[in-house]
């Protein structure tokens, strides 16, 4: 199977750090997020307005970080996101988190998507435009 990632690039700001002059541990989580929406950017058909087309959100269910190294302000911060292909209606991603002047890793982790319709209810069957989208970039027909 294809690894699918994508690598973008952010700037820590001042509202990202605590009273340590370090990223609070709690940016990460932004950070996670940056590192999806570029993911749906750069492999179409899974993004977040993909979603909302169909009606379809996938919360967040299980997040996970381990940290190692600390950023500071207007460091420049290098995430990477891998799309980690499971069996059923989920999205899971696991992420690096380096600084970019010296590509240290600073952090990483995982999240779990579950997806749930446009009445809150739990879905078990994968959506059509998920189905679509694996197809395409992974070669999966379901």
């Amino acid at each position: 199977m294809k690894e699918l990632e994508d690598i973008c690039s952010v700037q820590v700001r001042f509202s990202e750090i605590d009273s340590m002059r370090r990223v609070w541990h709690g940016s990460y989580v932004i950070y996670f997020e940056d590192g999806r929406e570029s993911f749906g950017r750069h492999y179409p058909g899974i993004g977040y307005a993909d979603m909302q087309r169909a009606g379809i959100y996938a919360p967040v269910y299980e997040l996970r970080a381990k940290y190692y190294a600390p950023l500071f302000i207007n460091e420049r911060v290098e995430i990477h996101t891998h799309y980690v292909h499971k069996l059923g209606a989920r999205l899971d991603y696991f992420y690096r988190i380096y600084r970019e002047s010296d590509h240290i890793l600073c952090a990483e982790g995982s999240t779990t998507q579950l997806f749930i319709d446009s009445q809150g209810e739990l879905m078990t069957e994968l959506p059509f435009y998920y189905q679509e989208w694996q197809k395409k970039y992974l070669g999966i027909a379901e």
